[in-house]
């Protein structure tokens, strides 16, 4: 009770930061929504009917905290198509369908959608928006409104576009032409204004006041009326009063054609994945960090989509930009999703005729920024340092975008992937075997209830991430996690890119997240999300380290030693250590040496059993060489493993004095006498006041590692200090027997 009585208080505190922030977004949504749906062949309106229907629903019903939605840029394309081959009633017909398989795929927990797509063949999905938006857009925004029958036709027409503009004789023209030039000028240069109470009023509201006040001069000051040319003129927006009495006829006479289906799909598709990869990136940003609820937000997108076809809307989203600037603004919760709703209500319901005032180019500026957004050629740039078979399947995925539809597109990007990694692989049976079930292995450690090791065999790639993300998704983000690739063959970029956005997540959230056994992995780019196989191919690109690795070499740096990454097969100085007597060293790796104190801290890889009994295990481990001779023993955390050990024969020294210690640990050793005489108060107090290691005397050195597993950072930083401080009290102790 006291709970939820708090959350209430907060709330109400947080309420006038959400309101501001609500406004500050209305500033952006209504000239975004006006130029969506009018790049959509959209009533204007619809496309601020949409914010409002989706601001009000999903903020009381949806999962997700600081998400704004409305109408998405990712749509334009497809929901434009639909209204030209199905037309508008029809169209609205087939957005009400789409919220209805949006709600199902709530339902059907279906909120991991986005994860089954390959990263690289997203963002050419997401280019090909850009270019579809961007290629129409153009013309009009330099007052030139042509018909064309693809995308590429639009975008190889735009230099004639430019050279006419530059020879029109018709004033009208002119002053649109130099309304979206100068429209599109402040969004590209506005950001660089540093100026707090300037950035208040976002650059896409600026466009529309400064376009308002033009035409005013010219009626009030000049008395004259505006030059634009009316044709590039937002039409005649419907009063509030005439949206909420005449609601558009809506017509399903076509739910039977394919390409009603067609519509419905690629509104459903394109609407899901933008909004869950949008609701992803927002929870980034949530300065609390919490998770969203994506099958909630599914489910409650998809109600408010069908609420929106039957007012004159289009689908509900949720927007990355919106929702960017709602966070920046101090948006908490999502009470500032409902009050940039009211507000644009609120605009619509004052200033609609104003509204009629903003030319078309202005506004198409506007959209024309965001598509150069979408495809910028930094991104190109970006997926070439990753891997140039990640600019294969971006290209694939863009140009079977722009020619035949987003739902070849993306499919092409699947396939082109699957084909990718079945070539690198180079086990396409193995792979087909293992490519659908990665394996994964999960458990808390039992000396840190805090601790979770993930394990993951075989292959891991876009297909089959969920089942590892269900494993992280189970775990909060304030605990230490490991997850192992030692014994996975293949993992794909888009699993890399995953696993570095939940390593931010549990850093930021006070937790730690590791990825290990990527070193012998090999990868073509020193991108950390470059695809990773153990393969013995040649490197192209000389030797890359992983993140571990960068690292490894960071620690090495600061505790001055020496690092190396390279395979050492000499492991003699391992020989006499019990521990590998009926074991076979395959070679050390990931060596930080430090030659004045005589101990090196590797990665190792030996194997155990042979021919169908042998497994690899790979660990890390210290090797420790003492100024001193001490007993030869083992010393290991009392378990089940050591009383079975016990009832072979196998006697556990016990010391005297110290019923704690021999009761949490288990010691082995020939001479007992001289091992309970090394075990002495201050060595006893030593090991109940540090954390367990497996520890092996033979008399000049010492092995010490912590779990039969490669270390993360964290554990490698722990075991060098645990290691420091051992010689140190057994130089203590021998120099007092000395004397």
């Amino acid at each position: 009770m006291n709970q939820k009585k708090s959350k209430t208080l907060l709330f109400f505190k947080q309420l006038p930061k959400n309101i501001f922030s609500g406004f500050v977004v209305s500033l952006i949504a209504l000239p975004l929504g006006l130029g969506l749906a009018m790049a959509s062949d959209a009533p204007a309106i619809a496309g601020v009917i949409t914010a409002i229907v989706g601001g009000v629903v999903v903020s009381i019903l949806g999962g997700s905290h600081v998400t704004i939605t409305g109408p998405g840029n990712g749509l334009v394309g497809v929901t434009l198509v639909a209204i030209s081959t199905l037309g508008l009633e029809t169209a609205y017909a087939a957005i009400i369908c789409s919220g209805v398989l949006l709600m199902i795929l709530g339902f059907l927990k279906m909120g991991n959608l986005a994860d089954f797509f390959p990263s690289s063949a997203i963002q050419g999905m997401l280019a090909a928006i850009g270019l579809i938006i961007l290629g129409k857009q153009f013309h009009i925004m330099f007052g030139h409104k042509i018909n064309r029958d693809t995308t590429i036709d639009y975008l190889v027409d735009i230099p004639f576009t430019i050279n006419d503009a530059l020879h029109y004789e018709n004033t009208g023209l002119i002053y649109a032409a130099s309304a979206g030039v100068l429209s599109l000028m402040i969004m590209l240069f506005y950001s660089k204004i540093r100026n707090k109470y300037l950035q208040l009023i976002p650059a896409p509201m600026w466009i529309v006041i400064l376009s308002i006040l033009f035409s005013y001069y010219f009626e009030l000051v000049l008395h004259q009326n505006n030059p634009i040319a009316k044709d590039y003129m937002i039409p005649a927006i419907p009063s509030f009063t005439e949206i909420t009495t005449q609601l558009p006829k809506i017509s399903f006479s076509g739910f039977g054609s394919t390409a009603f289906w067609g519509s419905v799909i690629s509104l459903t598709l394109i609407a899901s994945i933008e909004s869950l990869l949008s609701i992803k990136a927002v929870d980034k940003l949530d300065s609390e960090k919490r998770r969203s609820n994506v099958n909630r937000d599914l489910k409650a997108l998809g109600l408010s989509t069908i609420g929106s076809g039957f007012v004159g809307g289009l689908n509900v989203v949720t927007v990355i930009a919106r929702s960017s600037v709602n966070v920046n603004n101090g948006g908490t919760n999502r009470s500032s999703n409902f009050f940039h709703a009211f507000f644009l209500m609120v605009f619509i319901v004052l200033f609609s005729t104003q509204l009629t005032r903003i030319p078309l180019p202005a506004l198409m500026a506007i959209l024309v920024y965001t598509g150069y957004k979408l495809a910028s050629p930094d991104l190109i740039r970006k997926i070439f340092s990753v891997g140039k078979e990640q600019l294969i399947i971006f290209f694939v995925t863009l140009l079977t975008t722009l020619q035949f539809g987003l739902i070849f597109g993306i499919s092409a990007g699947v396939v082109t992937t699957l084909m990718i990694h079945f070539i690198i692989s180079r086990k396409i049976n193995l792979f087909l075997r293992h490519w659908v079930k990665p394996n994964v292995l999960m458990f808390r450690e039992d000396d840190k209830k805090s601790n979770y090791y993930v394990s993951v065999k075989h292959f891991c790639t876009f297909v089959n991430f969920y089942r590892l993300k269900e494993k992280l998704d189970a775990i909060s983000e304030d605990n230490d996690v490991i997850v192992d690739f030692s014994m996975c063959e293949f993992v794909d970029h888009t699993v890399m890119e995953n696993l570095h956005n939940y390593q931010n997540l549990f850093i930021k959230k006070g937790g730690h997240f590791d990825v290990v056994g990527l070193d012998m992995h090999e990868a073509d780019t020193k991108h950390p999300f470059a695809l990773r196989r153990l393969l013995k191919t040649p490197r192209l690109f000389g030797y890359n380290l992983t993140k571990r690795q960068e690292n490894l070499e960071s620690i090495a740096e600061s505790y001055g030693l020496r690092y190396s990454a390279d395979k050492n097969k000499d492991t003699r100085f391992l020989d006499a250590f019990l521990f590998f007597y009926t074991k076979h060293i395959s070679h050390i790796y990931n060596e930080l040496i430090d030659d004045t104190a005589h101990y090196n801290l590797f990665d190792i890889e030996f194997s155990e059993g042979e021919f169908i009994a042998r497994e690899v295990v790979r660990a890390s481990m210290l090797h420790l060489r003492l100024d001193t001779t001490i007993p030869s023993f083992t010393l290991d955390q009392e378990g089940l493993l050591q009383r079975v050990h016990a009832l072979t024969g196998l006697k556990d020294i016990n010391i005297e004095k110290h019923h704690d210690f021999s009761k949490r640990f288990y010691l082995l050793g020939e001479n007992e006498e001289n091992i309970r005489s090394f075990f002495n108060d201050d060595v006893v107090h030593f090991f109940e006041s540090n954390p367990y290691y497996h520890i092996e005397s033979n008399g000049k050195n010492l092995l010490i590692f912590s779990k039969e597993r490669l270390a993360s950072t964290k554990e490698i930083k722990a075991l060098l200090a645990f290691s420091k401080r051992l010689k140190t009290v057994i130089s203590e102790q021998s120099a007092f027997e000395k004397m």
